[in-house]
């Protein structure tokens, strides 16, 4: 029985609690881009969200690095590690401006359908740095690139296509107070609704870019809590110059305790802690693909939260495509999973057979 109550333990911290981490932090992205988009219909500065978002995390982050920290060893500053640190926050900072810039421009579920380029983009960065390897005679290998394009189809019918309606959202906002569905500025010839979707395109490039960074990082340096802390003390370095140029109109940063304050709040909380903490330990724990898989999931979020809180109405256009992207991403998942089982199986002809999967991290951890 002792043995049985391992494995699955064992089952449940490495599988059951990342894949919900994962979807708790894709929901509360949805929501952070969501009321960023309200606060700015409020009259809230970007570059004033910026800064105050990345300034609120770092000082969050430092008692808490001090406090949690399980190693007092500082990397120090002339080391490529450090340097690593300092691109996580130059990638970061980069991606939350062109994103949020692109939200502004276009709207949250455009930016929910654009986050499904994050699974190429990895797979691709990773085959390039040796961190995936492509056998297409593999199960798993294609496995993960046809759950991929059918997760893209899936997310591209969703956007594209309308169809008749089939659920009548009941109406939670008064009616004076309009909703603009993204169907409906889809077609619509406005420039801007281009330029936001090649902002948030970038997004996502430099998104991927961070979780490769990122894994690098965390495979020499496995603290994540600090880990995570020089990201955004380097994210608020790298953008203080730029906000503080580009906005000089100091009646600007004056915040009121309005929405706009609460989006800087949930931004920096949500979004730049508890999004950018979970994803570290997710990277350390399963790899930078694994954590770009679920951002396909993000445009069924958008889709539901839309039809529920925003009485939208639910089109067959978007049922199709959540099933498709549903399909896909599961594909995807199976393939992961068989290829770490693999992994594991050849790991355990040299290996005690009670080590499941990442077999290399349990090393890392005992050399230390």
């Amino acid at each position: 029985m002792r043995g049985e109550d391992t494995v699955a333990w064992r089952y449940f911290h490495r599988d059951v609690v990342p894949f919900a981490a994962m979807f708790a932090v894709e929901c509360s992205t949805v929501g952070s881009n969501t009321l960023y988009k309200a606060a700015t219909l409020r009259g809230l500065n970007f570059y004033v969200f910026i800064f105050y978002s990345y300034a609120a995390s770092t000082l969050v982050l430092l008692p808490l690095s001090l406090t949690f920290g399980r190693s007092k060893k500082l990397p120090s500053a002339k080391s490529p590690l450090f340097f690593k640190m300092f691109l996580l926050g130059l990638f970061g900072c980069m991606a939350q401006m062109v994103g949020f810039k692109g939200v502004e421009q276009s709207s949250p579920t455009l930016s929910s359908a654009m986050s499904n380029l994050t699974p190429a983009f990895t797979f691709t960065l990773a085959v390039i740095f040796r961190m995936e390897q492509v056998v297409l005679r593999s199960s798993a290998t294609q496995a993960k690139i046809i759950g991929g394009v059918l997760s893209i189809s899936g997310a591209l019918v969703v956007v594209l296509y309308k169809g008749p309606k089939v659920l009548s959202a009941a109406s939670f906002t008064p009616s004076s107070s309009p909703t603009i569905s993204l169907h409906q500025q889809l077609t619509s010839s406005e420039s801007s609704w281009i330029v936001g979707g090649l902002l948030l395109a970038s997004q996502f490039f430099f998104v991927s870019v961070w979780y490769i960074v990122q894994t690098l990082v965390m495979e020499v340096y496995p603290e994540e809590i600090t880990v995570v802390f020089f990201y955004n003390l380097f994210a608020t370095l790298v953008s203080a110059p730029i906000c503080l140029l580009a906005e000089r109109n100091l009646t600007s940063w004056v915040l009121k305790p309005d929405i706009t304050l609460a989006a800087i709040v949930y931004s920096g909380v949500f979004a730049s802690i508890f999004s950018v903490l979970t994803h570290t330990w997710g990277l350390h724990l399963k790899g930078p693909v694994y954590v770009s898989l679920f951002r396909p999931l993000s445009i069924a979020i958008a889709v539901a939260m839309g039809a529920i809180f925003l009485s939208d109405a639910l089109y067959l256009g978007s049922v199709i495509g959540s099933v498709i992207l549903c399909f896909g991403f599961y594909t995807v998942i199976w393939g992961k999973a068989r290829e770490d089982s693999t992994k594991t199986v050849a790991g355990s002809e040299h290996c005690s057979p009670l080590l499941l999967t990442h077999i290399v991290e349990d090393e890392g951890l005992s050399l230390r």
